[in-house]
């Protein structure tokens, strides 16, 4: 039986095999996806995959496309390895590669996530834009201002149609017969549509 039997996004935390290697969090994910928009047969690639947390939510809804999952580390390598077993998919292909080498021998997409550019974003948005099909869509998770600062710089230069939202999910703890909130830290995302401003 599959671990996750359902069609909306949003697998919780502890259904991933996890290790050492941050991970975006369900709520995160949720609206990721969301912002992505996949197809059935969309091809996706996921940039900085690290535990492979949103690779396996886009290729469960993806389930006759396929998703590149982006790599540069191993121990997150091997994790994607062991969830893509743990969640019984076969339509992720693992680049154990530090963007953006590797990316311009990716096929045409209709989707790309970029959850971790090592300070190369830059670089990597300008191949990705040849790679992108036109309508295609682009969502980076952004932790600091001067990501967002140069993904909106970049991306408007290349006539992408953005929107950012900024999300800041706080969550119960329970600390003895009480319920604590505690916050996580905020992200931006930013969605882009190619060709989307005339």
């Amino acid at each position: 039986m599959k671990t996750w039997n359902f069609r909306s996004p949003g697998i919780p935390d502890e259904e991933f095999i996890r290790g050492e290697i941050p991970m975006s969090k369900e709520e995160l994910r949720t609206v990721t996806i969301a912002k992505l928009r996949p197809k059935n047969d969309s091809i996706i690639c996921d940039i900085g995959a690290g535990t492979g947390s949103l690779s396996i939510e886009a290729a469960l809804l993806a389930s006759e496309g396929k998703v590149y999952a982006v790599e540069r580390k191993k121990a997150g390598v091997q994790l994607i390895k062991e969830n893509m077993k743990k969640f019984e998919l076969n339509n992720i292909n693992i680049l154990e590669k530090e963007a953006p080498e590797g990316l311009s021998s990716l096929p045409m997409l209709d989707r790309v996530i970029i959850g971790g550019s090592g300070g190369k974003l830059k670089e990597i948005l300008k191949i990705i834009d040849k790679k992108l099909k036109n309508t295609g869509r682009l969502v980076i998770n952004a932790i600091t201002i001067n990501t967002l600062s140069i993904a909106i710089e970049v991306l408007e230069e290349m006539n992408y149609s953005l929107e950012i939202v900024n999300i800041a999910v706080t969550r119960t703890n329970k600390v003895a017969n009480y319920h604590m909130f505690k916050g996580m830290n905020p992200v931006y995302i930013i969605s882009a549509e190619k060709g989307g401003r005339r």
